[in-house]
Order: structure tokens, then sequence, then C-alpha cells
């Protein structure tokens, strides 16, 4: 029994300084071939938001409102999809239960 609450213990320390690792990490997406790029946490936090000065030239108020949200939510995937890949091997048949921040 003190052998299983050890694991656990080692488990939760590992979870723990991974999820601080993945708030240091960083994704990054773009849309409209670069002139919305996103740069996100592992943690689904937003770091940057860059827009290219050539497409608030042209104020096309609808396209840039599209490729914001195609630049956010692939950012959103791509963060998730490597918090899972970090967090996965350690949580093991847990997984299913650790997917709080």
């Amino acid at each position: 029994m003190d052998d299983m609450l050890g694991q656990l213990r080692d488990m939760q320390k590992k979870l723990e300084l991974t999820k601080q690792e993945l708030a240091e990490e960083t994704v990054e997406a773009s849309a409209g071939r670069g002139a919305v790029r996103i740069v996100m946490s592992g943690t689904q936090e937003c770091r940057q938001v860059s827009i290219a000065p050539g497409l608030l030239e042209k104020a096309d108020l609808e396209q840039l409102q599209s490729l914001l949200l195609l630049a956010i939510n692939q950012a959103i995937h791509d963060s998730q999809l490597m918090a899972a890949r970090r967090l996965g091997p350690i949580a093991g048949p847990l997984g299913g239960l650790v997917r709080g921040k």
C-alpha cells in the first residue's frame, strides 16, 4: 500500500513539473499565409497575436476576423496536442482523469 502511495506521489510530482514546463513552451499557428500569427502556451494561454500591416491597410474586417478565428483555433488545437503528448505517458491509465490546467 505504501509503495502504491509513493508511486502516486511520484506521478503527481511529474505531472506538476510537466504542467509547469508546458506553461513555458509555445506553439505557433498562422492563417492567411502568415498574415495572422498566434503564439500560445502549452496551457492554452495566448502569448502573442501578430497581424501583418498590409492586412490592416485593406480594412477588410470580415477577412481579419476569419483569419483570427482560424489561427486561434489552430493554436488551441496544437497546444492541446502538445499537452496530451507530454502528459499522456505520465498519466498512463489515469489519462482520462488528468485534463485540468
